[in-house]
């Protein structure tokens, strides 16, 4: 975390534990909750109407709700465990996108149509719950690769919930599987980003905490 004017920044082999905020702590909870259930609601609805997107959000609703659950467990730890935290969560993002993508490319083959109806039903229902959970851990979206992962995995998710609504629409005009299909590559490739983004910046600090490591400058 970069550090303000009128603090000292800590060298980059100190691996100690950050004071514990009971509102971050609160805020994880919250959106575990939130996605624990969403999961349940997607998984079903999905299975349902046949959609691939809905599909791909309730794994990645899932998939959050244990990264929320990981970082609660590594809140109050020092920086290279969160870090390492983060690693295993950018790992998570990655496999759920090429999964998306498997799943993307099997439908395609054995054709379809999913009830647009539906699909946007709960794609508004899941916008309105991620869109809620992003605004609530907004604050905290600048922090180590811990707090970054779990900010990116909300934003990600919202977007997420509006290619969905739109690929409602394009099914129904469309009378086509294609839109939902598109749709589940596009958030795909967006969690392919965000969880390489991650495991990037997780590296990075975990090269940082190693004994010896050079001192890192304010602000970066």
């Amino acid at each position: 975390m970069a550090c303000t004017c009128h603090t000292t920044c800590p060298t980059d082999n100190q691996d100690t534990a950050q004071p514990l905020d009971p509102r971050w702590k609160r805020a994880l909870w919250i959106a575990l909750w939130v996605n624990a259930l969403m999961f349940v609601v997607e998984l079903v609805a999905g299975w349902q109407a046949g959609s691939v997107s809905l599909l791909a959000d309730a794994v990645d609703f899932a998939g959050d709700a244990a990264n929320y659950g990981l970082s609660l467990a590594v809140l109050s730890m020092a920086v290279v465990w969160r870090s390492r935290a983060a690693l295993v969560k950018g790992a998570t993002m990655l496999a759920y996108g090429l999964f998306v993508l498997a799943k993307a490319a099997w439908v395609w083959q054995g054709g379809g149509v999913p009830h647009a109806a539906t699909m946007g039903i709960v794609g508004l229902l899941a916008l309105l719950a991620n869109t809620g959970v992003a605004l609530l851990l907004y604050r905290w979206r600048q922090g180590d690769a811990n707090m970054r992962s779990v900010w990116l995995c909300s934003r990600n998710d919202a977007l997420s919930n509006l290619a969905v609504i739109a690929a409602a629409a394009g099914v129904f005009g469309t009378g086509s599987a294609w839109p939902d299909l598109a749709v589940a590559a596009i958030m795909a490739l967006l969690a392919i980003s965000a969880g390489w983004s991650v495991v990037r910046q997780a590296r990075g600090e975990l090269r940082s905490a190693q004994p010896g490591s050079a001192v890192t400058p304010c602000g970066f």
